[in-house]
């Protein structure tokens, strides 16, 4: 019998599974992790702490746990949030800890100098991006001018997935869907790095070399092997970044289908038959060789839940420390026993900037519509419905370029809400569609490995028996009219009040100077 074995590393938590060529899982382990946010605006792991500590830590799990022979695992695949920034020194060891992806907003006169160099336009013509908090490039440049001393010791910079793949096989590779996201310095048409830019402002060799996801990056090393539990010379994959394996997790590998990660940020990869750019959404090629995707993020979404629970919930948490109800749930139900709409009250979800479709690092988080009848359980009601809205406006986005998500592909911690699921459905009035096995990212990871190591061919496999449909959520068409109506009033929201957020988001980050 052969195994494989898929691991990823979120935001808030780590994952991992193993599992056989049925796709029947084995064995699997979960971690919890924070996330520092050393100053207002910026997000930070530290790579050996986090992102390595719990990638051995769940695999040596994972074959304990099992008790299955090391040497019968095929193949490991890896995934992880993405693009971060890590640069690393001549032995390879991390100078920072690494800088998250796009709910860091830290980068933006970063952003200004490179448009202001290379051109808004031309940027867009040669990555079919715009630059964001979700670029990775002015991140780099961000170091290269607050932190020089880390810069000139910086040997290689590297991303989450590509610090875990070479710490198992002592390669330093990146996979073709988290390039581009280092725009404005990857050509996503040329499908390489951008020499003629990157040479503009520091050494090209500092990036990585590029390779598909399925590709086997290299071997266990035996200083892996002693700190994993697998075995020397075991395969393991380029990886990727956690929401392309969502999206191959739950069968979306096809033009047509649309994948939505629950997670603590929203991330949307929407299969297309050609390649299309737009200025409000990403676009690249998927894991798989060849195959082009529209691609939209947001910046809070379970984030949003976990903060309300943490700040506001100390009744529910007390209740669950003692034995009894998982806090989540007990804030769902209370919620769940709330109209559909809130009570008139709208929740702009930017807590964290925004990502698509505005693209904005200033945006800030707005309750609107608060009066003295409003309970907590309207909040947190709210709060599900804002990022539902925020998630439709994606789609519009998307309708705007001919390709309206039909079929959503669910998948992530936040499906466990079936209140959250039926938010969602209603107001985009999209149906969603539920697998049997919503692990996520590391499921993807796993048959991902089985590729690379030749243990499938092709994808066929996993329509066939590694997903299978487990129910069908439907749009409510009764709260049609109140979603649409606060729909139109969640829209009107942002441009009323972008300048002041400005001007909120300046504050934050300490730029304003007070006279005496």
């Amino acid at each position: 019998m052969q195994y494989l074995i898929g691991v990823d590393i979120g935001t808030s938590g780590s994952k991992g599974v193993l599992v056989d060529t049925e796709g029947k899982v084995i064995a699997e382990h979960a971690m919890e992790h924070g996330m520092d946010i050393p100053n207002s605006g910026w997000a930070e792991q530290d790579a050996d702490e986090v992102w390595w500590k719990d990638t051995r830590v769940i695999i040596r799990a994972l074959l304990e746990g099992s008790e299955v022979d090391p040497e019968d695992v095929a193949a490991v695949g890896l995934s992880a949030i993405g693009p971060c920034v890590l640069p690393v020194d001549k032995d390879n060891k991390p100078l920072r800890p690494g800088i998250l992806y796009g709910i860091d907003t830290r980068a933006t006169r970063q952003i200004e100098t490179l448009n202001s160099d290379l051109g808004v336009q031309e940027i867009h013509d040669r990555t079919g991006q715009t630059l964001s908090a979700q670029s990775a490039g002015p991140k780099i440049l961000w170091i290269k001018e607050n932190e020089p001393e880390v810069f000139a010791r910086t040997h290689k910079i590297m991303t989450s997935t590509s610090y875990l793949v070479y710490r198992l096989t002592g390669r330093n590779v990146m996979d073709y869907y988290n390039a581009p996201f280092y725009d404005p310095f990857f050509d996503i048409h040329k499908q390489d790095w951008d020499r003629e830019w990157i040479s503009r402002y520091f050494d090209p060799e500092l990036l990585p070399e590029v390779a598909w996801t399925t590709d086997i990056a290299g071997k266990v090393t035996s200083a892996a092997s002693r700190e994993t539990g697998l075995a020397e010379g075991t395969p393991v994959i380029t990886g990727t970044i956690d929401a392309a394996s969502e999206a191959v997790s739950v069968g979306v590998v096809d033009a047509g289908r649309t994948m939505v990660m629950y997670g603590t940020t929203f991330f949307i990869i929407q299969m297309v038959e050609k390649l299309v750019t737009s200025k409000s959404l990403w676009s690249s090629y998927f894991c798989i060789q060849g195959k082009p995707i529209l691609a939209a993020g947001m910046s809070t979404s379970a984030a949003l839940t976990r903060w309300y629970r943490d700040q506001f919930a100390a009744a529910e948490r007390m209740v669950q420390s003692s034995g009894g109800e998982d806090a989540y749930a007990q804030l769902t139900e209370q919620a769940a026993e709330i109209e559909p709409g809130s009570d008139g009250l709208v929740v702009l979800p930017y807590f964290s900037g925004e990502r698509t479709p505005i693209n904005d690092p200033d945006a800030r988080g707005a309750i609107v519509g608060l009066t003295l009848r409003h309970t907590g359980a309207h909040v947190f009601r709210a709060l599900l419905e804002g990022v539902g809205f925020g998630l439709r406006h994606n789609f519009e986005a998307m309708a705007e370029l001919g390709a309206p998500p039909k079929e959503i592909r669910a998948v992530g911690g936040g499906t466990k809400s079936r209140l959250w699921l039926q938010i969602i459905s209603d107001i985009t009035g999209v149906e969603q569609v539920i697998v049997e096995t919503t692990i996520g990212a590391s499921y993807g990871d796993a048959y991902l490995a089985g590729v690379g190591a030749g243990v499938f061919d092709g994808f066929d496999t996993l329509e066939n028996s590694w997903v299978k449909v487990k129910e069908v959520v439907k749009p409510n068409p009764r709260n049609a009219a109140v979603y649409d109506y606060l729909y139109a009033v969640y829209r009107d929201l942002y441009p009323s009040l972008k300048q002041n957020m400005s001007r909120l988001s300046a504050l934050q980050r300490g730029e304003i100077e007070w006279t005496q």
